[in-house]
């Protein structure tokens, strides 16, 4: 997706190169091959910016690397999220934030999950503030990348044919099921995801005391994370207001109307799109500062890559040019 985004937006690439465990998968960027080489032995010297796509464990280890090397890291995993002097960078949220890159050199991208939720919290949180966020997330099989998509397949298509499932990746069969954990848990009972979107929220709108409180389920769907959102804002707003607040708001799609189908749902909206998109907005029948949301995006397109390839081009027009 990341390869795919960086030709469809044309960013400006002088030389592209990957680098992976063990090296040797290959790609395709503008009609040419190219070869991964080995991570271990890469020379970060020879590239401006390089989008780290992989897990903590690889993050922690060659990010530092790199940004020795000269470059400017952009993080997709959760290695540097939470880290005071790494901007956690939505750009439809925060951008000002990348002036704060050069600390480190490295500039997180926040979980998928975050940055919907920040994307369509953000115009609320200017026009009235907030005071509670109540938040259940529906997450697709495809947040825990291809093993977690193969396996969804597989445990369907053994269902349908009355073969054992089998579980690897999830914590329980996904397979015509709802699992209500995502990650380790915490003492509290909290799971590390749910920790995770509070904390990672706070820290784009810039608010540490902001009350998150979230349940994280995984769902099976192959692709589109969704979320039930409650609000309590710290002022009385009417649906029609947090309506047209949202439709002007940079990076959301309202799609809303009272009729069947005539909100977002994963599998025929939010695929492909470059936007968050929200629907069933209505008022909390029993709290006048309360606000229901339906909130839908591309995990792996929105949710991941374009934000990365967003944070980047920001980096270029901005700051990089002017050393």
């Amino acid at each position: 997706m990341l390869l795919n985004l960086l030709e469809e937006r044309e960013f400006p690439v002088r030389e592209i190169y990957a680098a992976s465990g063990s090296g040797g998968e290959r790609a395709t960027f503008r009609d040419r091959g190219v070869r991964a080489e080995a991570l271990d032995s890469f020379n970060f010297a020879k590239v401006d910016i390089a989008f780290f796509c992989d897990g903590e464990e690889i993050a922690e280890e060659y990010a530092p690397r790199a940004t020795a090397a000269g470059c400017v890291v952009i993080d997709d995993s959760p290695a540097f999220r939470l880290e005071g002097d790494v901007p956690l960078v939505v750009p439809e949220v925060n951008r000002e934030q990348l002036g704060g890159y050069e600390r480190q050199r490295i500039v997180a991208n926040p979980s998928s999950c975050a940055l919907m939720l920040a994307t369509v919290l953000k115009p609320l949180q200017k026009a009235v503030g907030i005071e509670r966020v109540n938040v259940v997330t529906m997450q697709a099989a495809s947040g825990k990348d291809r093993p977690g998509v193969e396996e969804l397949a597989g445990q369907a298509t053994a269902m349908f044919n009355m073969k054992p499932v089998e579980r690897e990746i999830f914590p329980a069969q996904l397979a015509f099921n709802l699992i209500p954990q995502i990650g380790s848990f915490f003492d509290d009972g909290s799971t590390r995801e749910e920790m995770k979107l509070r904390w990672e929220t706070q820290k784009l709108l810039e608010d540490e005391q902001l009350n998150v409180n979230v349940t994280a389920v995984r769902v099976p769907v192959f692709h589109g994370h969704a979320m039930v959102v409650h609000l309590e804002l710290a002022g009385e707003l009417s649906a029609e207001s947090a309506l047209q607040l949202l439709q002007a708001a940079p990076g959301v799609e309202v799609m809303d109307e009272l009729e069947e189908g005539g909100y977002p749902t994963p599998a025929l909206d939010c695929i492909g799109q470059d936007s968050v998109l929200v629907g069933r907005i209505r008022k909390d029948v029993g709290n006048p500062k309360g606000l229901n949301l339906w909130v839908v995006a591309d995990n792996i397109r929105k949710g991941a890559a374009l934000n990365s390839i967003q944070i980047a081009e920001i980096l270029i027009q901005e700051y990089l040019q002017q050393q």
